[in-house]
């Protein structure tokens, strides 16, 4: 283990808690400007956190340590699936002890978690979004482990840093696999982030709402924590993305110079990738609950699909 390593895998922890925020509210901005809104400041996110943190917690009368330990454990499970996604670098300590399915098992983890504190207290709100989110959960999973499998069959790992040190030194070539796998991606992040067509963040209408409806119920640093773990998800995933199919710019030398460029490279991709994100949302309109199971299925389908493609073009 290099001193650089150790100093690449700090950074990228600390890249992931400043920069979720700051996606965040970069596509609520262009989310808000494509609809003729008042786009809100870039540093609301920040803003917001701040306010909550200085704030006095009110816990439930009838809450359990579980309510009150669960917005500590799922943000710790989102910092460590960011914290294993190479961002910046490929030279990072934790790469070897956890591959693409304990990514997937850390936002299972995480899932679990939200969705019993949200049934702790006994709310009808929390009860209707806990089950909604297993509902998700159930279906997205398996698509996100197809795409994953997807990559892995023509880099033979299940390792991101591997996945991305063979995909970024390869020539440039276009894999029918890859792209069936990009569109799966796409409908499974939308739908794990709570984002229009499946979900939509803004509301707090009973017959919409999924994760809001989960943390109605928490407030102060709890409710931070929880909204900050939000974005930690959606920029881990936007990183695994950007790993999968965007993955050139990451540093894989053990340079302080080749780790300084690769930052820019990740604040641009982050920025481009969140522009699409915020463009999808707003030509997208909420689906029904009842659909959503489709959509997903959907998404499996395709990527099952581009497994299949991979195995008959023999892909090595």
């Amino acid at each position: 283990m290099s001193i650089l390593g150790v100093i690449s895998q700090l950074l990228a922890m600390a890249l992931a808690l400043v920069l979720a925020p700051l996606l965040t509210g970069w596509i609520n901005q262009w989310r808000a400007r494509f609809q003729n809104k008042s786009a809100p400041g870039l540093l609301q996110s920040y803003r917001m956190l701040h306010k909550l943190f200085n704030k006095d917690s009110v816990m439930a009368e009838h809450a359990s340590p579980l309510y009150r330990t669960a917005p500590y454990v799922i943000f710790g499970c989102m910092l460590m699936a960011s914290a294993i996604i190479p961002t910046i670098s490929t030279d990072l300590p934790l790469s070897p002890a956890a591959d693409a399915i304990a990514l997937v098992g850390l936002f299972g983890l995480a899932r679990v978690f939200i969705s019993l504190a949200a049934m702790d207290v006994g709310t009808a709100f929390g009860s209707m979004g806990a089950r909604r989110e297993m509902l998700v959960g159930f279906l997205a999973e398996p698509a996100l482990l197809m795409v994953l499998f997807c990559a892995s069959m023509i880099t033979r790992s299940t390792s991101l840093t591997v996945i991305v040190e063979t995909l970024a030194n390869r020539d440039l070539e276009i894999y029918p696999s890859m792209l069936l796998a990009g569109v799966a991606f796409t409908m499974v992040s939308l739908a794990e982030n709570a984002r229009v067509p499946v979900d939509n963040p803004d509301t707090h209408l009973e017959l919409t709402m999924i994760h809001e409806s989960m943390i109605l119920e928490y407030s102060a640093r709890h409710l931070a924590l929880m909204e900050w773990a939000a974005s930690l998800k959606l920029f881990a995933y936007s990183c695994v993305g950007l790993a999968l199919f965007f993955p050139w710019g990451v540093s894989e030398a053990n340079s302080p110079l080749a780790l300084f460029l690769a930052l820019p490279v990740l604040i641009f991709k982050l920025a481009v990738g969140g522009f699409s994100m915020a463009v999808i949302e707003t030509l997208s309109a909420k689906m029904r609950i009842f659909r959503v199971p489709e959509f997903l299925g959907t998404a499996f389908l395709i990527a099952v699909i581009g497994l299949l493609v991979n195995v008959l073009l023999g892909v090595r």
